[in-house]
């Protein structure tokens, strides 16, 4: 299911395996036409320490709390400062140690350089702006911020010409589009002099290092160079997707790095765990009613203790740890409440789930024949064997070989066979492995996948007609 838009609340029928220990009907305000809606507490075996709670809470006033919860809850998941708070507290994390080398190069005056590395969307970028929010906090005149992009800025004369903008523009000084690539990299020296003398630090933050690193280097050179007078006050951070990015520089601008790096790893299962509850639990001092905070508390700690909760959050990780994705699902969790009752349940966390499996492949898969499907079963098979280059008659052979073994009745002809195999490449289901040989047969080229295993096993469990 797609998440509902806001003003049309999922509409979730009551579990058939809960007994109501309380059942309410009433009409929606204003609409006297619109059908009774029934309300159902926990099971009766098992009621909640606090089922009084949600006795207290009217029908009348549960959308507008759950409104109001849901809206809370939005907030915290687009907030990246409240997501990466809990990193504050701890002095082991990346946060801490970034923010001791930034600020022991602010209140010592000493140059620094340091690489942030990881995959996209581990929460680089959003852990370096914490860090310098705060720092502004503390030392409000002393820093000034140059942010420079590799998809934007690759270019050694346009990654000058933004440095000379950027910093007229935090001086108040006029900047002149005019200038040369040579004028504005005197004019940044001319800076970061002038800034050490005035004992303010500037920090560039270049994103996309790995961009920065190719090609001659000029601008990196220009920078680190400048770095090493001694009126100088700077700090490079780099960020980047790629683990070597630091192997990437030349021995000339390698020598004048500092060959610092913080490694930014996916989060395990428990630290994940942790950040869910950390950004679904509500607060006992917010603005909600206390009866309905603790009765939502006490139903999602029982979410975050069920088998199926493991299952799902083994199945979220096994493909994208990172804490975006984790944000994305959560907010398509916070989407499927239930604005009647109000509260979280386990349906949100699988639906959300669900959601966010969908593969546009799949809908291609299930229009298959069964002789198709039995060539991307050979080509899987082939794959598994660690083949690593095989082509039209190498799995014709693969099918040969299983019809021999299984005695099964479906034996195509190898013409019929080649049109199907045409009709896969036809779907993009599969590809050839390489660009070259256009000249040779089709029968010839060697070919890979296009799916998963995981795809094709869900497609052959679905499609109706696949023999048994």
């Amino acid at each position: 299911h797609a998440p509902p838009l806001l003003g049309t609340p999922p509409r979730l029928l009551p579990s058939p395996a809960h007994t109501a220990a309380l059942s309410l009907a009433w009409r929606l305000p204003g609409c006297p036409s619109s059908p009774s809606v029934a309300l159902q507490a926990l099971p009766v075996a098992a009621p909640p320490p606090s089922s009084s709670a949600a006795r207290q809470l009217t029908p009348m006033a549960a959308a507008p709390v759950a409104s109001q919860a849901q809206a809370v809850l939005r907030g915290r998941l687009c907030d990246p400062a409240f997501v990466h708070s809990r990193l504050r507290s701890s002095p082991d994390t990346n946060y801490s140690k970034l923010k001791y080398l930034v600020s022991s190069s602010v209140s010592e005056a000493c140059n620094n350089s340091v690489l942030l590395l990881g995959p996209r969307g581990c929460g680089k970028g959003a852990v370096l702006d914490m860090v310098l929010e705060d720092l502004k906090e503390e030392h409000p005149d002393a820093i000034s911020v140059i942010r420079l992009n590799g998809m934007l800025h690759s270019d050694d004369n346009c990654a000058t010409k933004e440095i000379a903008r950027q910093l007229c523009l935090e001086h108040q000084l006029s900047f002149s589009k005019m200038a040369s690539s040579d004028d504005n990299t005197e004019f940044m020296i001319d800076m970061l002099r002038e800034c050490g003398l005035a004992h303010k630090t500037v920090i560039f933050v270049l994103e996309e290092f790995d961009l920065f690193a190719q090609g001659k280097q000029r601008l990196l050179y220009s920078l680190l160079d400048a770095m090493q007078s001694l009126t100088s006050q700077a700090v490079v951070i780099g960020l980047s997707c790629r683990l070597d990015a630091d192997q990437l520089l030349e021995k000339r601008v390698r020598s004048r790095f500092s060959h610092r790096k913080l490694l930014f790893v996916p989060s395990s299962l428990d630290d994940i765990q942790r950040l869910m509850e950390h950004l679904l639990m509500l607060d006992k001092d917010s603005s909600l009613p206390t009866n309905y905070v603790t009765e939502y508390n006490s139903r999602l700690t029982s979410i975050f203790s069920n088998k199926k909760f493991k299952g799902v959050l083994d199945s979220l990780t096994d493909t994208d740890a990172t804490t975006s994705n984790i944000l994305r699902f959560l907010f398509r969790v916070v989407s499927y409440m239930d604005m009647e009752s109000g509260f979280l349940s386990m349906e949100c966390f699988t639906d959300a789930l669900s959601s966010m499996q969908r593969q546009p492949k799949m809908d291609s898969l299930q229009d298959l024949s069964i002789l198709e499907l039995y060539i991307l079963v050979c080509m899987n098979r082939l794959e598994d064997k660690e083949q690593k280059s095989y082509n039209f008659n190498t799995i014709m052979k693969e099918y040969k070989s299983i019809q021999d073994a299984y005695k099964t009745s479906d034996k195509y002809a190898t013409t019929v066979c080649f049109r199907a195999f045409e009709h896969l490449l036809d779907r993009e289901l599969i590809t050839f492995a390489d660009t070259k040989g256009r000249n040779v047969a089709l029968e010839y080229r060697p070919v890979k996948l296009l799916i998963s295993s995981r795809e094709l096993a869900q497609s052959l469990k679905l499609n109706t007609t696949c023999p048994v």
